[in-house]
């Protein structure tokens, strides 16, 4: 399965493409930034960013989309920003029939290094190792592209229900399936179900 993941950014866009064969084994396919010029009109950089998001799923033909889910941050603009290109990477996805899928910053972080609040030098050495690059992904947008990626590839979907599949899991895919389904009860108990 080739999975294209997106860390959404207005003047810098991530793009890192990888390739989940059998036993979860990862390979590195392609890393990239799409950028846009901040001295351009608004209109004219969403439309960069969606031209060079549409080349890049047009060439590596995905199997998947793993977007970064946007999170409030204190920066409206960049939130804003943020928000409008994961629309634009969903848009890019749906119109030719790729399913999309969105994680947090802290799911990606669960998935490689076990550890929800790891730091970013922590994670830009964890993907280089599971992709056996020599060095780290360059510039930052393109490590957190490669990282949705794999967070998407090492999800732990019905981990939790036994058999075969749990036995593929490492200890940090087992630890973020409970948190996951800690989350949800979470949830589901703040919305009075």
């Amino acid at each position: 399965m080739i999975i294209l993941g997106v860390d959404p950014g207005l003047t810098r866009c991530g793009v890192g493409v990888i390739e989940a064969g059998a036993y979860r084994r990862l390979s590195f396919i392609h890393v990239d930034v799409v950028r846009s010029d901040p001295k351009m009109s608004q209109d004219l950089r969403l439309l960069a960013i969606y031209n060079g998001l549409v080349e890049k799923i047009e060439r590596f033909a995905p199997d998947t989309v793993s977007i970064e889910r946007v999170f409030a941050q204190e920066n409206r603009n960049t939130v804003l920003g943020t928000a409008q290109a994961a629309g634009l990477a969903m848009l890019a996805a749906a119109q030719r029939g790729i399913p999309v899928a969105l994680h947090t910053p802290t799911e990606s972080k669960m998935a490689i290094t076990g550890n929800g609040k790891a730091e970013k030098i922590q994670m830009e050495r964890m993907v280089a190792r599971i992709l056996g690059l020599n060095t780290l992904p360059k510039p930052a947008d393109a490590a957190d592209a490669l990282a949705i990626a794999i967070c998407h590839a090492l999800r732990p979907a019905g981990a939790l229900q036994g058999g075969e599949r749990e036995q593929h899991l490492t200890d940090a895919q087992r630890q973020w399936a409970l948190a996951s389904q800690n989350a949800a009860r979470q949830r589901g108990v703040r919305r009075g179900m």
